[in-house]
């Protein structure tokens, strides 16, 4: 990892390094020695990446009432990648160093020798990005199958049962957020780039000649959520493919990018598929997926705007985006400035004194009556300043505090992440306080 600095000033080693002392992110079998570009998200980073699909989800299906929602297997009839075209061309081509050994992408390359150490490289070779396995419990007999490459194509061949249950009339969608698999070449920049990594998927079907203006509006739908969950304006942008760039599917296509440390990179991708995907799988499958338009009286093939996003990049965004450093007290103080529906934990009661068993009874009390909707913990395993700057470094918004005083007039002390700002509370408004502060 390089030493490339976000706009928020933090790199891509500090971000990484938060993560692993905090228990966002751990590397996979790491006492084996891990496995690379596979990550294990830990007890904080599982439920950050919860709290980002769950704003998702919310966004795409509970606000709307066109867009029903699927959980496709990752394991599919292998004619599907045919169809798709995954098969037949989802592939890089590689070269190789002579002296160095190392890989490249020849897309990747400006010359004719190796960038890293300027020694011959071979001819090039296709490489599929696709992770093949078997179906079947004797080898010999197996069906060759492969880990989807993309959650896409698990709504396309649902598209006529979605259809028949769920009596939608275009324009309708499907949402679906769930695990991709590629064997990526070029992989790095700690989770950017993942072998195994996770998807927001939506496929919005539209009719033929309107496709231009829902593809404009989601767009645009898809930049501002990312800005009403506290991603800066300026950190993100819109950047359009030109002709070349665009997938043989597309008819034109946006990408989403942000600031990452790294430099401007895609966050999401938003693209006219037009009605390749739904012919392809007709053709190769023979059934037809059509749609009927009962007012025309006529059946055709839609199109279909496909917003795409990955979720451990949505992750790595909003950490980046973030990440806070300031002066207090000539003391450096970190924090995640994350929204309040993202911050993995909400609420953190902690105990002035933890050797004093009716401080510490009153606050677990308070622990107690908030929890449950809510990521709520309970923590005295160190002086109080320590723990709100643990609390700071891991986003959670709130703390609050149990004294000698709440003793007597049962008062706490809460406190703000992002201010630090105190304020004195009855401790039998604090399940009302939380209620306030976290409703949507």
């Amino acid at each position: 990892m390089g030493k490339e600095q976000s706009a928020s000033g933090v790199t891509l080693k500090e971000i990484a390094n938060l993560c692993k002392r905090r228990g966002f992110i751990f590397q996979s079998s790491e006492i084996y020695g891990g496995i690379g570009s596979v990550w294990d998200y830990g007890p904080l980073g599982v439920e950050l990446k919860k709290n980002i699909k769950d704003q998702w989800w919310k966004s795409m299906v509970y606000d709307r009432d066109d867009v029903e929602g699927l959980d496709a297997s990752i394991l599919m009839n292998p004619e599907t990648w045919k169809a798709s075209g995954h098969v037949g061309s989802f592939a890089d081509m590689l070269v190789d160093c002579k002296v160095c050994r190392k890989r490249f992408r020849i897309d990747h390359l400006k010359g004719e020798k190796c960038p890293e150490c300027g020694g011959e490289l071979t001819e090039p070779k296709s490489f599929n990005l696709m992770f093949k396995t078997h179906l079947g419990s004797v080898e010999e007999d197996a069906l060759d199958v492969y880990l989807r490459p993309e959650t896409a194509q698990g709504i396309f061949v649902n598209f006529e049962n979605i259809l028949n249950t769920s009596r939608k009339k275009l324009p309708f969608g499907v949402a679906q957020t769930g695990k991709s698999f590629r064997n990526e070449i070029t992989t790095g920049n700690f989770i950017f780039r993942c072998r195994e990594f996770e998807q927001m998927e939506l496929e919005f079907f539209v009719k033929p000649g309107e496709d231009e203006k829902w593809y404009e509006y989601w767009v645009n739908a898809r930049k501002e959520w990312y800005v009403s969950l506290g991603i800066r304006e300026e950190n993100i942008r819109l950047r359009e493919h030109a002709k070349e760039e665009l997938a043989h599917y597309a008819k034109s296509c946006h990408d989403i990018e942000f600031l990452f440390p790294m430099g401007w990179s895609e966050l999401e991708g938003i693209a006219n598929r037009t009605d390749y995907d739904l012919k392809q799988h007709s053709k190769i499958s023979g059934t037809e997926l059509k749609y009927f338009d009962n007012a025309e009286e006529k059946s055709y093939f839609p199109y279909v705007i496909e917003p795409s996003g990955g979720v451990d990049r949505a992750f790595l965004a909003f950490l980046t985006d973030s990440y806070r450093s300031e002066l207090v007290k000539d003391k450096k103080r970190a924090f995640l400035s994350l929204d309040k529906r993202l911050a993995p934990i909400k609420v953190a009661v902690l105990p002035l004194l933890k050797n004093k068993p009716e401080i510490v009874e009153m606050a677990h009390k308070i622990r107690d009556d908030i929890k449950g909707q809510y990521r709520v913990v309970y923590d005295d395993t160190a002086a109080i300043g320590r723990l709100y700057r643990r609390q700071d470094e891991i986003g959670t918004p709130y703390c609050v505090t149990v004294d000698v005083e709440s003793l007597n007039d049962g008062k706490v002390t809460v406190r703000d992440r992002d201010t630090m700002e105190q304020e004195r509370m009855d401790a039998s408004k604090m399940g009302a306080f939380v209620k306030e502060k976290f409703s949507v």
